[in-house]
């Protein structure tokens, strides 16, 4: 999912320039936006359902004739982009969120504000905006992966119909590792190339029998314990090969592509390749 961020002070033309944008969007994929709303709340206490959630329900789904609302807690745009990801969404607007770190379209001036991050591109206010040449520049952003948006994209393949069963490998950030404990740990790959091991490991893999697809996304940056790291997707006709093939895709990662990490202890920090050498 291709995500951008449309920001700006006050009276700037964000709404405008998120409608334009969603319309054309839409030509290419389904859309979701995010609203930033912090003076108001979307889910009134004299309402039903905000009588369920203030009861101390963590999730209320409200069902209108046309509408379906979800009201959850833990409100961030990352669980926000995470839920759009899951319902499929091919692209995410969001609108406001000036100071997060989403690749951020800036309508207007920045007024020296330094907590403004990540600005691909800068605009006028109010303007007669080249929507199409934006559309490109949101097709250039990377990918927000979810593990359920790959399930889905694999349950769309027109070959699923022979499939007999999907599963999935998530790896994560361990805290503790021989009574050392970690903080995080900080992914970095070699740019093209790793994407096109993981390309050729997904493809050698779909040509064994039985296979219907396989998926892979691994994240970079910074990833904290408990967090995601790795995402494998296998759909098979059968349990046999649909279980080994997972095993050989995770093997394929670890000894084909060049990702290396660095790791945050409680006990100092090291690329993991070189603590390797040394034992």
């Amino acid at each position: 999912m291709k995500v951008i961020c449309v920001a700006g002070y006050k009276d700037t033309g964000k709404t405008t320039l998120v409608t334009r944008l969603v319309k054309a969007l839409s030509e290419k994929g389904s859309v979701g936006t995010v609203k930033q709303i912090f003076h108001h709340r979307f889910n009134p206490e004299n309402t039903d359902t905000g009588k369920h959630f203030d009861a101390g329900a963590d999730a209320v789904v409200a069902i209108t004739d046309s509408e379906l609302v979800t009201i959850t807690r833990n409100p961030d745009h990352g669980n926000a982009l995470d839920a759009l990801a899951d319902a499929g969404m091919d692209f995410a607007v969001v609108e406001g969120a000036k100071r997060s770190s989403l690749p951020k379209i800036f309508l207007g001036e920045m007024e020296g504000d330094a907590d403004i991050s990540n600005v691909v591109k800068q605009l006028p206010a109010k303007d007669e905006w080249d929507i199409s040449s934006l559309v490109e520049l949101v097709l250039e952003q990377d990918d927000w992966v979810t593990l359920g948006l790959l399930i889905r994209q694999v349950k769309s393949n027109p070959d699923i119909k022979m499939s007999g069963g999907i599963a999935t490998f998530t790896g994560i950030v361990r805290k503790i590792t021989d009574e050392v404990e970690t903080t995080a740990i900080d992914f970095e790959k070699y740019e093209g190339v790793a994407d096109k091991a993981i390309e050729r490991i997904c493809t050698e893999l779909k040509s064994q029998e039985d296979i219907i697809d396989v998926v892979i996304h691994h994240k970079t940056g910074l990833i904290k314990t408990g967090e995601d790291i790795v995402y494998i997707v296998v759909a098979a006709a059968h349990r046999k090969e649909l279980f080994e093939t997972l095993v050989d895709a995770l093997e394929g990662i670890k000894e084909e592509v060049p990702i290396w990490k660095k790791e945050y202890t409680i006990d100092g920090d090291f690329w993991v390749h070189d603590k390797m050498n040394e034992s």
